[in-house]
């Protein structure tokens, strides 16, 4: 074992034995070195590794503290890991839940949007004056699908700076991600086929399974390591399945995200049964670690993956401008485009194709990294300072979304309906299953800066938690 790696295994050993805790401040590098009598790229390099393992994270200014730990946080029955539903039927609730959100002065933990604080409104503002102004006549045109030529090279771009080679061509531009994501699964198949989704899963997915009268197979999904793969693999040797659609990366709503190995693995699964997968990354650029993780699109060598994008959880969601790299599906995902909202905005892509090229965009994604990281952290000790020990919340890297586990007799829905009367918003645990295993589950927004305001509000939270009657 090398110098840097036994040192990393003595402070971990140290964390564990809660000589330093979830938010606490390592040792400065310094120190360190001062301490140990290790050099400081030994100390520097131990540093890293734990931070790569998720044990520690680094904070501009602050040096290295101390990231949350995996809690014990499993389902209380795991015995059922496929979950069939000839029928979905979601759409009434969900549309009753974020209806009942929007209210005004509602505290939007239940909101699945980041502080809209925290995007650079001004700045687009010009950047969609100053094309507006320079539009060409045929400026309408220009942007049918596949959408603006500028946009999807941009696109191209980034991909790129992950290793990834995705030609222009292979991008369609939507009005946000649900488009693409919709279209997806309407170019992939027809009324009565099987879709894999996660279990539990983005409520939109059920909403287009509900509305394409398909057919769900929702597989378990562990709340760190992501979807079962040994599950998944009996179902595609049992089922028919036509596609699956699932998060690789910051999952909504548990905030998982998958190993490289097992993306890699994922895909090879699908793969060899042939299936098509739509893979919602609308959370990629929300990570924590040095460096971009890379979708499971880049293992893609067959144009299997639908890997769809938005601009609205990293940039603003107002414009409503999302993507989709098709690979062999993307002409007739473009034909379905043409015939239901014909195309995205054209001022709107011209503006967010003339900022995201700017150097504004990787200053503004840089700084709206750090915030979410810290405020989710600050979150998490927030939830763990005032919840009762038997509230389990489960903290994963990246994203801005916690999953709180209540005791088993309880239903979040019922919590959901008196926090809406204290002048509080949570997502219910029954928003993203079509089972009842996740009633007594939550998912809580945690990109809100903690005001006195937020404060109170998981003060309250709490107080309904422990005032429970069923």
């Amino acid at each position: 074992m090398a110098k840097y790696e036994q040192l990393a295994q003595e402070l971990k050993t140290l964390i564990a034995q809660g000589v330093w805790q979830a938010g606490d401040k390592l040792p400065s590098l310094r120190q360190t070195v001062a301490d140990s009598g290790l050099s400081l790229m030994t100390v520097l390099n131990a540093y890293q590794l734990l931070e790569s393992q998720g044990v520690i994270t680094a904070q501009a200014k602050s040096g290295y503290l101390v990231a949350p730990q995996p809690e014990t946080f499993r389902y209380p029955d795991r015995q059922r890991q496929i979950y069939l539903s000839d029928k979905v039927d979601i759409n009434e609730f969900v549309f009753s839940v974020l209806q009942a959100s929007k209210q005004a002065g509602i505290v939007p933990f239940g909101s699945g949007f980041p502080d809209p604080s925290l995007f650079p409104q001004q700045a687009l503002a010009r950047s969609l004056v100053k094309v507006t102004r320079h539009m060409s006549p045929s400026f309408a045109a220009d942007n049918l699908p596949p959408g603006n030529a500028g946009l999807r090279k941009a696109i191209s771009q980034r991909y790129a700076k992950l290793g990834m080679s995705i030609s222009p061509d292979e991008i369609i531009i939507t009005s946000g991600a649900m488009e693409a994501l919709n279209l997806s699964l309407a170019t992939l198949t027809q009324a009565g086929d099987w879709v894999v989704i996660e279990s539990p899963t983005f409520y939109g997915a059920m909403q287009a399974i509900e509305r394409l009268k398909l057919k769900a197979i929702a597989v378990a999904t562990d709340p760190q390591l992501g979807i079962d793969l040994e599950a998944l693999a009996e179902v595609l040797k049992t089922y028919p399945v036509k596609a699956c659609w699932l998060m690789s990366q910051h999952q909504n709503p548990l905030g998982c995200s998958l190993s490289d190995t097992k993306k890699q693995a994922l895909y090879q699964l699908l793969n060899e049964h042939k299936v098509s997968l739509i893979e919602d990354d609308v959370y990629q650029e929300l990570y924590v670690d040095s460096s971009a993780p890379r979708p499971v699109k880049a293992f893609d060598t067959e144009g299997r993956v639908l890997h769809c994008g938005s601009f609205s959880k990293s940039l603003i969601a107002g414009y409503r401008v999302g993507w989709v790299a098709a690979g062999l599906h993307a002409p007739q995902l473009q034909r379905l485009q043409v015939m239901s909202t014909l195309s995205t905005s054209a001022p709107m892509q011209l503006a967010i194709a003339d900022f995201i090229q700017s150097a504004q965009y990787e200053r503004h994604l840089k700084q709206l990294r750090k915030k979410l990281a810290d405020r989710k952290l600050a979150m998490y000790q927030l939830l763990r300072a005032h919840l009762p020990e038997s509230v389990g919340v489960n903290f994963a890297q990246g994203g801005y979304f916690l999953w709180l586990a209540l005791p088993a007799h309880m239903d979040a829905t019922q919590i959901y309906s008196q926090g809406i009367e204290r002048g509080i918003s949570i997502a219910p645990g029954n928003l993203f299953s079509n089972q009842v295993e996740f009633r007594h589950f939550m998912r809580l927004n945690a990109s809100y800066e903690c005001s006195p305001e937020i404060v109170s509000a998981v003060v309250v939270l709490a107080e309904l938690i422990r005032n429970y009657s069923r």
